[in-house]
């Protein structure tokens, strides 16, 4: 009764244009390069992060820099952000400092990407396809902001906005994931669908400009 009377209250208060969809075998599709095509995200709950998980499913065929997720504030603009700066180099922004992960093989097509950072330690950890890529160290002691916003297809360079097309993603992004800890990442299948911060069974959303909704292949 508890969880139907928060999904009713959640529902009741989506701000304006939002909607709130079950995405599970679905998949956002940015189908050209655009300083205007975006998905706003809403988190379920907001609240400072001390540490994360994130994942995401990705296909792409770009070579250029591209943004996989980003979370700014007033404050930082890569408060939170996976980018591609390449083919196999993957950036974690936290608190607009950076550490750099490189794919030793990188493989063409669909790649499952989960990152996850403490605030205790500093450390990041990437896997990518199931294989840990390594662990670094930045942000010790930092605390992730709360008032964010959340975007997948564009890199934010100012609090919602100020898009670069040359960043902008194109291709497919699903199963999006966020947690408020660190997940076990040997043991991401058991967790896929029950992550608090944002989760894809539950996904609170907006699709701005050419942004396509469909069936995973």
């Amino acid at each position: 009764m508890e969880k139907l009377l928060l999904g009713v209250l959640l529902l009741a208060f989506l701000p304006e244009g939002m909607t709130q969809k079950d995405l599970r075998g679905k998949v956002f599709i940015f189908p050209e390069e655009s300083d205007t095509a975006y998905v706003t995200l809403i988190p379920r709950v907001r609240k400072p992060l001390r540490s994360f998980t994130l994942c995401l499913k990705a296909f792409t065929d770009l070579t250029r820099p591209y943004s996989l997720f980003s979370y700014s504030t007033k404050s930082k603009d890569n408060e939170l952000l996976l980018f591609v700066n390449k083919v196999g180099e993957y950036d974690l922004y936290v608190g607009n400092t950076k550490v750099t992960f490189k794919v030793p093989r990188p493989t063409y097509g669909p790649v499952h990407l989960c990152v996850s950072w403490e605030s205790v330690s500093g450390i990041a950890e990437l896997w990518v396809n199931s294989r840990p890529v390594g662990r670094k160290g930045l942000r010790r002691g930092y605390t992730v902001g709360q008032d964010a916003r959340i975007i997948l297809g564009q890199e934010q360079d100012s609090f919602g906005g100020k898009f670069d097309v040359k960043q902008s993603f194109v291709g497919e992004i699903w199963d999006v994931s966020l947690w408020d800890h660190v997940v076990s990442l040997k043991n991401l299948c058991f967790t896929c669908y029950t992550s608090n911060i944002l989760n894809w069974k539950a996904l609170i959303y907006q699709a701005k400009g050419y942004v396509v909704v469909k069936p995973k292949l």
